[in-house]
């Protein structure tokens, strides 16, 4: 990899795709890990049953990034639904763990189907961009509202991540030698280091390396019918829809069709050591296609799947020591990552048609709240779309 051209053709190291994969992995390892581990213990689920999801969530879909961003020299980072994962939370309290394996088979075995026949790539070409976008701005303003907030944690750390960042985008010149979020991320680990947060580690008291199972899925109506379609809807809709938006927007020509493929065949595998439905992420995307040439982004989604299962294989050891950094660290490697990403959704969104219905995506997104056990993203593109029908008619029609 290190002998891919460059943006001028010459050959040059990864090193911007090496900083982009990195954060886009922290983010993955951090924050969506915390939501896996609360929503097995909301669950029921043990400490073994939780180091098999993570195991598969990390290792097998780090395989699957490293495949597909290869075969297609795109970015395409897979991970797991994150509005799938809260709603396995709720229904393990009346299901059982092989009863849910039962639906995630079930459901894989529909986005096969989508997948192969082409459904999902009409469906994608009938929504509006503007408020696809909307629903993108709706997810992503989170982040960009935890750097912000991260300043009353460590105001010290927070703004000296913030000042290198804006102080190199303000320079274009300097920007071609240092990559602002390489030296973000150099800044930050300096004032951690200077404040002492390499002593704050704590020891890994438990299995260093994880310890999969293999379970046997049990099939039940109650499950397929609480879970199949939402889990569905959460991966195509709620998912897929940003990593594909995200990735159009940055110049790339993602395979819809490819993409719900591979999920619904990567999930039938990962459900069998526990693991929820796969899915094309937007915000590890985001990342990886925040700087750098477009052409050599398939590098970062690459490099990120050889970190995620790295991860995957090291789950316990690693999962300790990320959930002792600081989350205002986290927060702002993705917020100043996301920033850019955030202003072109924004502007995708408001600046022509369908902006009413964009406006309304956005909103319900934000809210966040599920409705029928679906997450928010899919409702903010429902009501978006039958806002425009309703009173944005002429850009329908012209769409």
């Amino acid at each position: 990899m290190n002998h891919q051209p460059g943006a001028r053709g010459g050959p040059r190291l990864p090193v911007i795709e090496t900083v982009n994969a990195f954060v886009a992995f922290l983010f993955a390892a951090s924050a969506p890990v915390a939501i896996i581990l609360a929503a097995g213990a909301r669950g029921g689920l043990s400490d073994t049953d939780l180091a098999s999801w993570i195991f598969a969530a990390f290792t097998l879909n780090g395989a699957l990034t490293i495949g597909m961003s290869y075969a297609f020299r795109q970015p395409l980072a897979f991970f797991w639904t994150i509005p799938g994962t809260v709603l396995v939370g709720a229904a393990l309290q009346s299901l059982s763990l092989q009863e849910v394996i039962g639906a995630y088979l079930l459901t894989a075995l529909l986005l096969l189907v989508l997948g192969l026949t082409g459904w999902v790539r009409a469906a994608m070409a009938r929504l509006p961009m503007p408020i696809v976008m909307g629903m993108v701005a709706g997810v992503f303003v989170e982040f960009g509202l935890d750097w912000v907030r991260a300043f009353e944690t460590d105001f010290a750390l927070v703004a000296a991540m913030s000042t290198a960042f804006f102080a190199l985008t303000a320079l274009p010149r300097l920007q071609k030698f240092l990559p602002p979020m390489i030296v973000v991320l150099v800044v930050g680990l300096t004032v951690l280091a200077l404040q002492g947060g390499g002593a704050a580690l704590p020891e890994a008291t438990g299995p260093v390396l994880a310890r999969p199972t293999l379970y046997t899925p049990v099939f039940s109506l109650a499950a397929a019918l609480e879970l199949v379609v939402p889990l569905a809807i959460t991966v195509i809709a709620a998912q897929n829809a940003q990593g594909i938006v995200i990735l159009r927007q940055s110049g790339h020509e993602p395979p819809v069709s490819a993409i719900t493929t591979a999920c619904g065949a990567a999930s039938a595998v990962t459900a069998l050591f526990g693991c929820v439905s796969t899915c094309l992420t937007g915000p590890s995307n985001a990342i990886l296609v925040s700087g750098g040439a477009r052409e050599r982004h398939w590098i970062a989604a690459v490099l990120l799947g050889l970190f995620a299962i790295l991860f995957g294989l090291f789950a316990p050891l690693v999962t300790t020591l990320l959930l002792a950094t600081p989350a205002a660290f986290l927060a702002t490697l993705a917020g100043l990552a996301l920033l850019r990403t955030l202003q072109a959704a924004f502007q995708t969104s408001f600046a022509g048609t369908f902006s009413l219905g964009a406006l309304v995506a956005f909103l319900v997104t934000m809210a966040g709240l599920p409705v029928f056990n679906i997450g928010a993203p899919f409702w903010g593109l429902v009501f978006g779309v039958l806002t425009s029908l309703l009173l944005e008619r002429e850009a329908f029609a012209k769409h």
